[in-house]
């Protein structure tokens, strides 16, 4: 297995437990935000673009969820 792939393994699991913990704490949801970008990070650096396009949009969706939830 190379970097690259651990890499991408260790964002999808991230995101992967930060979206099961979502609803515990509100830092979950930031948490997740942040995996998501290196979700998105893995899918440009693999050549898989509409991943990373798709996985940026959702990290500015849980951060855009996030700031809600902290009003």
């Amino acid at each position: 297995m190379d970097e690259l792939t651990l890499f991408g393994l260790f964002a999808v699991t991230g995101m992967l437990a930060t979206y099961a913990l979502e609803e515990r704490s509100r830092w979950y949801t930031l948490a997740f935000a942040g995996f998501c970008g290196l979700g998105s990070a893995y899918g440009f650096l693999q050549g898989a673009w509409p991943f990373g396009l798709v996985e940026a949009i959702w990290a500015l969706v849980a951060a855009n969820k996030w700031r809600l939830r902290s009003s």
